[in-house]
């Protein structure tokens, strides 16, 4: 199978650590998924490991971890409720944005559906959110325990049984869920939502789905699952809904091009290495799908230039890439002095031209911060000066033409 199963952990809002497992695909990613489970369940459960790894093998890293108690991670689940679960989701957000990329889709199973939903608004690099079973209302979860509800409400607390596991319900977990509106959330989401529900689940059943279908804005999607369960415990069903998930999801990942390119335009990105290659995309005016070193990605002209604005000119693109050569430069030097420099911020701007489009001046601005001493601090500022795209610019550089047709002939 491509790729690998990293186990990793990270930190709770509370402090507890909490288990995961990151899938990461062979090669570098086209994007970075967050998927949470089930109520009661784990990041291992089937459903989970299942599509998580059938969207490593599409290209997409997926984190999966357990909520604060319950599977690996530390901490108590009778002090758990709903909130608590989202904060989970942001903190695994945060930590994959720290230490790789932040996520780019969402997955939630079945609780965790409900709890993606709320989570989506507090993750602003999201693209995308993707619900499989989900209760329209957090406390959905309460039929479960219906026949424990009164002595919960009595003394505070209750031992329940949930899929044969025992676990403490404390009145504060229901007080929580009551307070939660999940349609709400589906409605202010703003981001692009697929459902994904079974007709015939007997857990949460198929009328969640249509209720937040119809409170979420769209584009939205459904997709049913047929004969599956709620817990996805057949493996086919599983690989069903993550191919399902995967062919959606690509509309909304960047792949190099942005999201509201047609899957066609997609296609005509060139496949070239060692170099830069653009091709026109069919019905775009001016936009250009760009393959710069193996990496794809779209070019385009300004609305006051005829484009549609759907990424960035090319001279900007060169700004960029000034600025990208300097940052690298510099923290190479750095690190080969071993100096202590943390982190390091290149802007470019353009100065005043008559054609703004062939700027005569470009000014670089840095910023590095770290243990430095002002001799190191100025070195630094020489050395971003000395990177390779700064000496094309300044020194020179020919640039020999020939058509591709007429080179052919010959």
């Amino acid at each position: 199978m491509d790729g690998e199963t990293r186990k990793t952990e990270f930190k709770s809002l509370g402090g507890e650590k909490l288990a995961a497992a990151l899938e990461l695909p062979s090669g570098r990613p086209r994007a970075y998924a967050l998927f949470a489970h089930c109520f009661t369940c784990s990041k291992d459960i089937k459903a989970a490991r299942e599509i998580a790894r059938a969207l490593r093998a599409s290209g997409i890293a997926v984190l999966r971890f357990d909520f604060t108690g319950l599977g690996s991670s530390e901490g108590d689940f009778a002090n758990t409720n709903f909130s608590s679960n989202v904060d989970d989701l942001v903190s695994a957000a945060d930590f994959l944005r720290d230490e790789f990329e932040a996520p780019a889709i969402l997955i939630g199973h079945s609780l965790g559906g409900a709890a993606a939903i709320v989570a989506a608004a507090k993750i602003p690099e999201i693209r995308g959110v993707v619900v499989i079973g989900a209760p329209a209302e957090a406390d959905h979860v309460v039929l479960h325990i219906s026949e424990r509800h009164e002595e919960i409400k009595r003394q505070g607390f209750a031992h329940v049984s949930l899929a044969g596991r025992p676990f403490t319900i404390k009145s504060q977990f229901l007080e929580d869920l009551s307070g939660q509106n999940v349609l709400n959330a589906a409605a202010a989401l703003k981001k692009p939502l697929l459902v994904m529900h079974a007709p015939h689940d007997q857990t949460v059943g198929i009328e969640n789905a249509t209720k937040i279908f119809s409170a979420a804005k769209h584009p939205k999607s459904f997709i049913s699952l047929d004969t599956a369960d709620h817990l996805l415990s057949k493996a086919a069903d599983a690989r069903y809904a993550a191919s399902v998930l995967a062919a959606w999801a690509g509309r909304y990942l960047d792949d190099g091009l942005v999201a509201s390119l047609t899957p066609e335009a997609r296609d005509q990105a060139p496949e070239f290495k060692g170099g830069a290659a653009a091709q026109s995309i069919d019905g775009e005016p001016l936009a250009v799908a760009l393959s710069i070193d193996g990496y794809p990605m779209v070019s385009d002209g300004g609305k006051e230039d005829g484009g549609a604005g759907l990424g960035p000119n090319p001279t900007r693109i060169a700004e960029a890439a000034l600025a990208a050569c300097a940052a690298i430069t510099v923290r190479m030097y750095a690190r080969r002095k071993k100096w202590d420099l943390k982190s390091v911020d290149v802007r470019v701007r353009r100065g005043r031209s008559e054609d703004s489009h062939i700027p005569h001046l470009l000014e670089k601005e840095l910023r590095v911060s770290g243990d430095l001493d002002t001799a190191q601090r100025s070195r630094l500022l020489e050395i971003a000066d000395k990177c390779p795209v700064h000496r094309m610019l300044t020194e020179g550089v020919e640039v020999q033409s020939r058509s591709a047709d007429m080179f052919n002939k010959l």
